[in-house]
């Protein structure tokens, strides 16, 4: 068996271990909250923690194709949606974590944060934006979008990503060294998409030209 095509039991495997894998971050939280290792500031130690997570599972799942296209693993597509409903679970738990024990559900604070601070206001956009894009996961509601308007509507997968980046670059405001890292690898990852669509539009054209010379 190649590692390009995956028999399903190995791949339900990998699923398994993936899954369980993904839920490491939430782990290492619950156990420094309860061995006193969040640090002075616990509420900002899980804030930026779940922050950085949920960039780093959106970065893993945008890199499902490309590393399909590099190395022919068929079967990492498999993964995409599973890195992708992390991606929006430590989302949530970043959202949550905002609202509940920075802010104490209080609306009225909630908004004047939102308004008042670009960072915030960016990230609480990005937020909303995931939400239809994980209730929409589904097999069931591919079938029921369409497969066009299905992807047309988890393209905004890109934007929240750069959305993403740029509301921790906002956030950290000096030291910007991971900021920058995870914008390397977006920039990478989109990078390489654009490549491959220009290529793939540029064949057609071609196409004609060498039709018309012939």
């Amino acid at each position: 068996m190649s590692l390009a095509r995956l028999a399903e039991q190995q791949v339900t495997r990998i699923k398994a271990i993936a899954f369980v894998l993904c839920l490491y971050p939430l782990a290492r939280l619950a156990v420094l909250g309860v061995t006193g290792g969040l640090g002075a500031n616990p509420i900002e130690f899980i804030t930026r923690s779940t922050g950085r997570w949920t960039l780093t599972f959106l970065l893993i799942a945008l890199a499902a194709t490309p590393l399909r296209r590099w190395t022919g693993w068929l079967w990492i597509m498999r993964l995409r949606r599973l890195l992708g409903l992390y991606a929006f679970f430590y989302a949530a738990l970043h959202f949550l974590t905002y609202i509940w024990l920075d802010q104490f559900f209080d609306p009225m604070a909630i908004a004047r944060d939102v308004l008042k601070r670009p960072f915030i206001t960016l990230g609480f956009t990005c937020f909303l934006l995931l939400i239809p894009l994980a209730a929409t996961s589904t097999d069931r509601m591919m079938r029921r979008l369409g497969g066009a308007r299905w992807q047309l509507l988890h393209r905004f997968v890109y934007f929240i990503a750069i959305g993403g980046v740029v509301h921790y670059w906002w956030l950290v405001k000096k030291d910007i060294t991971l900021p920058l890292a995870y914008g390397a690898v977006l920039a990478l990852l989109l990078g390489a998409r654009l490549a491959w669509y220009r290529r793939r539009n540029s064949l057609p054209a071609m196409a004609r030209q060498m039709g018309r010379l012939g």
